[in-house]
């Protein structure tokens, strides 16, 4: 693997030093050089795009480039290969399966640019197959679909939200473990474009028949008593919980639905405009999965969370009823 080199940045850093002046001398903000560096990239994202904080996140963390032209292109689709390499310069998983090479699959031909992220994407356990040893890296992700990949291979579950009752109090879930993993991967050696594209039963309530008591001559007959068990806590269903999130959780293919959930719970999801509206089967394009890369690494612990708060609004927390 290639080394990665500074020397751009270091000269974006010794720009900001040479211009940021104030009475006692120069001095060096690492925010200064982070706007001298969002300055510098990818004129094609407007300064107030919705997805512009993650992609200038990630971006500054080089798991996302831009194209040869120097473009970002957030509105393109991903198609599969890209969204591997994305996987692939964004987490750094342990593999689970072993394969030869990306080329292993009939369609990904030998010295592919993705040939290697296709590898790595399927053996760390984010990325399948198809039947006939296919991998299809040309065609386009839905968003579900992205969501379904990064559940998988971040090994992450739904586990159903308990309700509380008044007999019985819902006992807290234990945290998803978070695994801090080096982001930092050795720079692809092509023109990677941002770096691409996943009832309980109840107890049966019993009825406690009162004892028989020995029967006294002028005494009136007690009606029997009953006693209810306590009502065990009821599980919400990944669909009922995506329901109180999203107005159309009901267009989620079935295999998407709890990997969907999980991720929502994770607060990776990310939908614009509306935080309410999932628009699960549209293709993802550059600028989401960017930002649900973001959220995963977040997740993960890898990253901190955006400060900017008109950017978290796009992030689903709370049921909207």
């Amino acid at each position: 693997m290639s080394t990665r080199r500074h020397l751009p940045s270091i000269s974006v850093a010794f720009l900001a030093l040479a211009v940021s002046v104030s009475g006692t001398g120069f001095v060096l903000s690492s925010q200064q050089v982070a706007a001298q560096q969002a300055k510098s990239k990818f004129p094609d994202v407007p300064p107030n795009y919705w997805a512009r904080p993650f992609i200038d996140s990630l971006a500054e963390k080089e798991i996302v480039t831009g194209y040869l032209d120097g473009t970002f292109r957030p509105k393109q689709a991903v198609d599969r290969d890209e969204f591997s390499a994305m996987i692939r310069q964004a987490f750094n998983r342990a593999s689970v399966r072993k394969i030869p090479s990306g080329s292993y699959f009939k369609d990904v031909p030998k010295n592919y640019w993705a040939e290697t992220p296709i590898q790595e994407a399927y053996e760390t356990g984010f990325m399948n197959d198809f039947p006939g040893n296919e991998f299809r890296p040309k065609q386009p992700l839905t968003k579900a679909q992205a969501l379904v990949v990064l559940m998988r291979g971040l090994n992450m579950d739904f586990n159903p939200p308990v309700v509380k009752t008044d007999q019985a109090a819902a006992s807290p879930s234990s945290p998803t473990p978070v695994n801090k993993r080096r982001i930092a991967r050795n720079r692809l050696a092509f023109p990677l474009a941002a770096t691409v594209l996943m009832q309980p039963l109840l107890p049966v309530v019993a009825r406690q028949q009162p004892a028989s008591a020995p029967a006294l001559k002028s005494a009136k007959s007690v009606p029997p008593t009953t006693t209810k068990a306590a009502t065990a806590p009821a599980k919400n269903s990944a669909l009922d919980f995506l329901n109180s999130y999203y107005k159309d959780a009901e267009k989620l293919p079935k295999y998407a639905v709890e990997p969907v959930a999980a991720a929502t719970k994770a607060k990776i999801v990310v939908n614009y405009p509306d935080p309410t509206v999932l628009n699960p089967n549209e293709l993802l394009s550059r600028g989401s999965a960017t930002a649900l890369i973001h959220q995963a690494l977040v997740n993960q612990g890898q990253i901190e969370p955006l400060p900017d708060k008109n950017t978290a609004k796009y992030i689903p927390n709370s049921p909207r009823r």
